[in-house]
This record gives structure tokens, sequence and C-alpha cells, in this order.
């Protein structure tokens, strides 16, 4: 481990510390936060008596389906806008500031067209995530070395043999730069979604849990959340890291 991640390890687990601290001290009340080590107890017996298990697989199955649809339609949009500079120039104002609208407030379109349920999640966990991967798809064949494409030229290839073997290669640092931001948005979607749209899943239990003072619960499934998120982007980070390191070679 490099010397700035025990640093951040120390960052964390001094925090962790302070906060069992204060909740075993009573400075912090139990019926307004769990110490960490009660979150850590709650969570091993949800997970050891599998009465969720449903539950965690139903948002685990969302995001990972959120996730590969947005990666897949924000690379094909992507791709599409940068071959077309009028498209381009006229949507690229509107991507700079579409996270400046909040996305959820079109909920009740959804549950329209999509009635209560698994489709309008995805859709809103879609919707949240699309454009981190239109917005890497472009910045990634824009940073593809001329060069390259020199070369390509010389050697006469077809586009689509140049796309496969020269513009995808070059440009994949970024574009798993973008499926990284994809997997964080639609986590966020999914979860964020099950709290008004659904009747299973790990966001209901929260809320579920919340509604009916089951603090135990809600702080131990929170922690899940909390687990997966920091695992999934730690691994994704690990990957991203190779592929920048082999950009700048």
């Amino acid at each position: 481990m490099t010397r700035e991640g025990w640093i951040r390890l120390l960052i964390v687990a001094a925090a962790i510390a302070a906060l069992e601290a204060l909740c075993r001290t009573g400075l912090i009340h139990r019926t307004v936060l769990l110490a960490p080590s009660e979150m850590v107890v709650s969570l091993w017996h949800i997970l050891q008596v599998g009465e969720l298990n449903d539950d965690i697989l139903s948002t685990l199955r969302n995001v990972l389906l959120s996730a590969a649809i947005a990666s897949v339609l924000g690379f094909a949009l992507g791709a599409v806008i940068h071959a077309l500079p009028r498209v381009r120039h006229a949507v690229e104002p509107l991507l700079a500031s579409y996270y400046a609208i909040p996305t959820f407030m079109f909920y009740p379109i959804f549950i329209v067209v999509f009635g209560v349920g698994t489709q309008a999640i995805i859709a809103i966990a879609v919707l949240l995530s699309i454009v981190a991967m239109i917005t890497a798809t472009l910045t990634g064949l824009d940073r593809i070395p001329p060069v390259l494409r020199k070369t390509a030229r010389v050697f006469r290839m077809s586009p689509a043999k140049r796309a496969v073997m020269v513009d995808l290669p070059a440009a994949a640092p970024y574009l798993f730069t973008g499926v990284k931001l994809t997997f964080a948005y639609s986590l966020i979607g999914v979860i964020a979604s099950e709290f008004i749209l659904s009747g299973a899943g790990i966001g209901y239990a929260i809320a579920y849990a919340y509604n009916n003072f089951n603090n135990p619960r809600m702080y131990g499934l929170m922690l899940l959340v909390i687990i997966v998120a920091v695992a999934a982007n730690t691994a994704l980070d690990a990957v991203d890291r190779r592929l920048q390191a082999r950009l700048r070679r």
C-alpha cells in the first residue's frame, strides 16, 4: 500500500474510533445513531439470517443492469455526437448543465410510463448515469493522439478496423472512467428510487426499517450500502489506475 493509502486508512480508522467513542459514552444517543461496532453486528445478523437476501440481490441486479445499459447507450450516443460536430456544438451546453437538473423530479412520469417497479427504477438510474458515459466517450475520442489516426490512414485501415484497432484501445482509459462513474450514479439512482418506487430492494428495506423505528436493521443496511460502494469503487479504481498508467507511457 502507498503512503497516501496508509494516511487515508488512518483517517478513516480515526473517524470510526471517534464515532464509536461518542456513541458509547452517550454523547450521541443510540436513538440517533448506532455505534459502528453495533452496525457491524447488525449487518452480520442480517446476512446470517438471510431474510433480506432477495432485497439485496434485487438491488445489486438492478445496479449492474442500469450501469450496463447506461454504459452501452452512453458510448453509442457519445460516438454519434462526436462524429457530428454541429450536433455536438448544439448539445454540449445541455450536457454541461445536465446534472443541475434533479432527475428524481421526473419519477411521476416514469411511473406513468413503466408503472411502479423494477423498470421505472432502472429507467431513472440510467437517466441519472448515462450522461457521465457520453461525456467520457467524447473526452476519450478527443484525446486520441493524431499520430495514431495518421498511422491508420497510412495503413489504409477501414473506419471499422480503425475504430477497433486504434480508437477504442487509445480511448479505453477515458471510457473506463465513464464506466466507473456510471456504476456510481447507477447505485445512487437505484437505492434512491427504491425509497419511493419499490416494494423490494435495499432502499425499500431501509425506508421500512426507518418507518418502524428499527434502527439496528436500518443502520446495518446503510453500512452494507457503504461497503458495496467502497468495494466496487476500490476495484474499479485499481483498474482505472492501470489504464491511466498505460496512457502515460
